[in-house]
């Protein structure tokens, strides 16, 4: 990405949060293969063969993020952040409603305000998500750098700047939070730290 287009990125997100509707639709122009990239590795941690294509949880979180109004977007990177964080909350809901389902219903959806980390090809999103709720709990800016590492794809410089931290803060962090998580969902909720 060039210095033009992330200068540009920036007026576009300062236009939208003022309310510009045109700057939100240059800026999803601009940053629509980015998003497809993050959905992508959504979906890679999902379930073989799942229902949601790629494209319609982009377009899905899209229209999340639309319906927030006069947002003020910190950075290219908070906002990449946020809109991984709405395509978790997708996926996590549609595997609860299918679920619920299979269960013959009666659960509503809940939302997902953490973090999720497929440690492996298989894992249950529905379990991932109490783990990474757990996790949130006990240390928020691990699970923020979880978000922004593993799923918005920043960089550790990215995610210092996005979260106000050193770099090295970022690297204990993320080394601590995949620990847990590793822990937690290979113990069965064992892990106390």
């Amino acid at each position: 990405m060039t210095r033009s287009t992330q200068g540009e990125i920036t007026q576009l997100l300062t236009a939208w949060g003022a309310g510009e509707r045109d700057a939100e639709e240059r800026l999803f122009a601009l940053l629509y293969e980015e998003l497809r990239t993050i959905a992508a590795r959504h979906r890679q941690k999902e379930r073989a063969h799942h229902s949601l294509r790629t494209t319609a949880l982009v377009d899905e979180a899209y229209m999340r993020l639309v319906r927030q109004h006069q947002v003020s977007w910190n950075s290219r990177g908070h906002f990449m952040a946020v809109a991984s964080q709405a395509m978790r909350r997708i996926l996590v809901d549609h595997a609860r409603r299918r679920k619920a389902a299979k269960r013959g219903g009666g659960i509503p959806p809940a939302p997902l305000d953490s973090v999720v980390l497929a440690l492996e090809d298989s894992v249950d999103l529905v379990e991932l998500d109490v783990a990474l709720e757990k996790l949130a709990r006990l240390d928020p800016r691990e699970a923020q750098v979880v978000d922004l590492r593993f799923f918005a794809g920043l960089t550790v410089p990215e995610v210092a700047r996005a979260l106000d931290v050193s770099r090295a803060t970022v690297e204990r962090d993320w080394v601590a939070a995949r620990a847990w998580l590793h822990r937690e969902l290979d113990g069965g909720g064992r892990a106390d730290a």
